[in-house]
C-alpha cells in the first residue's frame, strides 16, 4: 500500500511522512491512526501481546488528542456545561454530608446542576474531588468554585476521563477480545482496535464533556430544564462495568458478571437497557439447570448477590427512607417530556407529522412508551430465557438497548452509546451490519458534535474507523446472506422471495447510498446555512434519517434471533 509515494504499514514510513511538511496534517494522521497497525498486524512473528500494546497505545493516543479541543460551555455563564456539572458535583460531594448530596438546600441548589445519578457516581465526583483538593483548593472551593474554569483545571477534568477509561473500560475490552472462541490472534488484535477506535464513545467521553450551549439562560425556568438534563460523561466507566459483566458471565462466572453489572447500573442509570438481557439469560439458565435442584441454588445465589451489591452502593442511604426516596425522584423524573433535543428515535421523528408532546398528557406518553417498548423486546427477552446462549445474549443486549432506544420515555442522543458498545461486542460476528450501524449511531449524534466544534474529529475518526474496519474484515466481501447470519431466514423464505440471489450486491449498494447521505448531511450541516424559516431543518433531517435507519437495524437484529439456529444448538452446553 501507497500512500503519497511513501510505503505505509510500517512506523518508520509514518514518523517519515509526519515530520514531511509538505503532508496534509489530516493524511499524517490517518497514518498513524490507521496505516501503522496495519502493517504491524502483517507480521506474523510479534507476540499478540506486543500487538494489543500498540493498540492500546494508539486508542489512547486518539483519546488524548480528541480531548485537546475546547469544550462549548466555556466561558458562558450561568450554567456553563457539563464540564460544570461534573466539577461541581465534587465540589457538593465534598463539602457537604451525604444526607445532602440529592436535597435541595441552601449549599445545594439543585437548579443548578444538581446531582441526578446513582450513588457510585456520586463517590466517584467525592474521590476525583479528593485528588483535586491536593492540587488546588479552589476548584472545589463551596460557593466560590462555581464556574471555575482555567487550562490546569482542564487538563485535570480530562485526565479523570482518560485514567477511568484506561482502568475499566479498556482492559475489559481486551480481555474480552482474547476471550472470543475460534478467533485467529489477528482478528482478536482487529476487533479490539475497531472496539476502542468506535468515534462515538471517543468523542462524547473525550470530546463533547458538556451539555450543549444554545443561548445564555436567565429564567429560573430555563435554568430548571437545563439542570435536568442528562450528563454524559464517564460513560466508558458504565459501559466498562457492563461489559466486565458480560466476560464474566461467558465464563460462567455468573455471581461476579451479576456484581459487575450491579455496578454498572448504580453507577448510571441507563444501564436499565441492558438489564432484561442480563436478567433473561440468567434466569433462563436457571430454568435449564432445573429449579428444582442446582437451578434453585443458582438462583438464590444470584439474587443474593443482586440484593448485597445494591445494599452495599446504597449504605450511606439507607439510614432513611426519606433519603432513599429523594435518590429515585432526582434518577428518574417524569416532567423532563417524551424525548430531549433532536433525538433519532420514533417519537422525535413522528413529531414532525404529529406534535405528540401537544396532544396527549406527560402520564399518558410514560404509558404509551412503556407499551410499546415493552412490546418491542418481548420475543426477545422469550426466545433469549427459553434458548440461553452467549451468542444469545449479546445480541439481546443490541436488540434490547436498541429498542428502549427508540420507544422508551425521556431519551437522550447521546443514549445510543448503550446500544453501540453491543454491537461493537459482535463486530467479529457481523462486521459489515456492525460497522454501518457503528457509523450511522456516531452520525446520529452530529448537531450535538457540530456545537461542540468537533467537525474535524468527527470526520477524521469516522473515515478511521470505516477504513480500519474495511481493512480488518474485509466488510464489503461479506455481505451474503450466511455472512449477515440470514441464511436461517432465507431458507424460510425460499421459492417465496426471489431477489435472495442478488441480496449482496443490494446490500452493498444500499450501505454506499447510506454513506453518501451521510457524508451529504455532513457537509451540509456544517457548512450550508438552514433557511430561516427551517432553522432546525439539519438536526431534524439528520435524526429522521437515523431513525429510520434503527428502525431497520431493529427488524434485522431481531430476525437473527429469532431465526438463529445456533442458539438452539450451544444452549444444549448450559444444561
Amino acid at each position: 500500500m501507497f500512500l503519497g509515494g511513501e510505503k505505509t504499514g510500517t512506523v518508520s514510513s509514518a514518523i517519515k511522512c509526519l515530520r514531511n511538511k509538505n503532508m496534509d496534517s489530516i493524511v499524517a494522521m490517518f497514518m498513524v491512526f490507521f496505516q501503522v497497525p496495519f502493517g504491524l498486524l502483517q507480521r506474523p512473528t510479534m507476540e499478540k501481546w506486543s500487538l494489543m500494546t500498540i493498540t492500546v497505545l494508539l486508542a489512547l493516543t486518539v483519546r488524548w488528542t480528541v480531548s485537546l479541543g475546547s469544550y462549548s460551555g466555556a466561558g458562558k455563564p450561568p450554567m456553563y456545561g457539563d464540564y460544570e456539572a461534573q466539577r461541581h458535583w465534587q465540589e457538593v460531594t465534598y463539602n457537604l454530608p451525604i444526607r445532602q448530596w440529592y436535597f435541595n438546600t441552601s449549599d445545594n441548589n439543585l437548579l443548578y446542576w444538581g446531582l441526578d445519578y446513582p450513588p457510585l457516581t456520586a463517590y466517584h465526583s467525592f474521590l476525583c474531588a479528593y485528588i483535586a483538593k491536593l492540587i488546588n483548593p479552589d476548584w472545589i472551593a463551596l460557593h466560590t468554585s462555581r464556574g471555575y474554569e482555567s487550562q490546569p483545571h482542564k487538563l485535570f477534568m480530562r485526565t479523570t476521563v482518560f485514567v477511568a477509561d484506561l482502568l475499566v473500560y479498556i482492559p475489559a475490552v481486551i480481555l474480552y477480545c482474547f476471550s472470543l472462541k475460534e478467533t485467529s490472534t489477528k482478528k482478536k488484535v482487529s476487533s479490539a482496535l475497531c472496539i476502542l477506535l468506535y468515534p462515538g464513545l471517543i468523542l462524547i467521553d473525550h470530546g463533547h464533556f458538556q451539555y450543549p450551549w444554545r443561548s445564555l439562560l436567565t429564567s429560573s425556568r430555563k435554568m430548571c430544564i437545563l439542570s435536568l438534563t442528562q450528563k454524559t460523561i464517564y460513560n466508558s466507566v458504565s459501559l466498562g462495568f457492563a461489559l466486565w459483566g458480560i466476560l464474566c458471565l461467558s465464563y460462567d462466572w455468573d455471581l461476579l458478571g451479576s456484581v459487575a453489572f450491579c455496578l454498572a447500573l448504580n453507577y448510571k442509570q441507563m444501564e436499565l437497557y441492558h438489564s432484561l438481557p442480563f436478567f433473561c439469560y440468567l434466569l433462563g439458565k436457571c430454568f435449564k439447570k432445573g429449579l428444582k435442584g442446582k437451578g434453585l441454588v443458582l438462583l438464590t445465589k444470584i439474587a443474593g448477590t443482586v440484593v448485597v451489591s445494591f445494599a452495599v452502593c446504597w449504605l450511606p442511604f439507607c439510614t432513611d427512607m426519606a433519603q432513599i426516596m429523594q435518590v429515585l425522584r432526582r434518577l428518574f423524573p417524569i416532567d423532563r417530556g417524551l424525548f430531549e433535543d433532536k433525538v433519532a428515535n420514533i417519537w422525535c421523528s413522528l413529531s414532525v407529522l404529529i406534535k405528540i408532546k401537544n396532544i396527549v398528557s406527560p402520564q399518558t406518553q410514560l404509558k404509551l412508551s412503556f407499551a410499546v417498548t415493552f412490546l418491542s423486546l418481548l420475543p426477545t427477552c422469550i426466545k433469549l430465557t427459553v434458548q440461553p446462549s452467549l451468542r444469545g445474549f449479546k445480541f439481546a443486549l443490541v436488540s434490547c438497548a436498541l429498542s428502549f432506544f427508540l420507544f422508551s420515555f425521556q431519551v437522550h442522543e447521546k443514549s445510543i452509546l448503550l446500544v453501540s458498545v453491543p454491537v461493537c461486542l459482535i463486530i467479529n460476528e457481523i462486521p459489515f451490519m456492525a460497522t454501518w450501524f457503528l457509523l450511522v449511531s456516531t452520525f446520529s449524534m452530529l448537531p450535538l458534535l457540530l456545537k461542540d466544534g468537533l467537525l474535524l474529529p468527527y470526520a477524521v475518526t469516522m473515515l478511521a474507523f470505516l477504513s480500519v474496519c474495511a481493512a480488518s474484515f474485509a466488510i464489503f466481501e461479506k455481505t451474503s446472506a450466511e455472512d449477515l447470519q440470514l441464511k436461517p431466514f432465507s431458507l424460510s423464505l425460499k421459492g417465496y422471495v426471489s431477489w435472495f440471489k442478488s441480496f449482496p450486491k443490494i446490500v452493498r449498494s444500499l450501505f454506499l447510498l447510506s454513506v453518501t447521505l451521510m457524508g451529504v448531511l455532513s457537509l451540509a450541516s456544517a457548512a450550508v446555512p438552514p433557511p430561516q424559516r427551517l432553522p432546525d431543518l439539519f438536526p431534524l433531517s439528520v435524526s429522521v434519517i437515523s431513525c429510520l435507519h434503527f428502525l431497520l437495524f431493529l427488524v434485522y437484529f431481531n430476525v437473527v434471533i429469532l431465526w438463529d439456529s445456533k442458539n438452539s444448538r450451544s444452549q444444549k452446553k448450559i444444561s
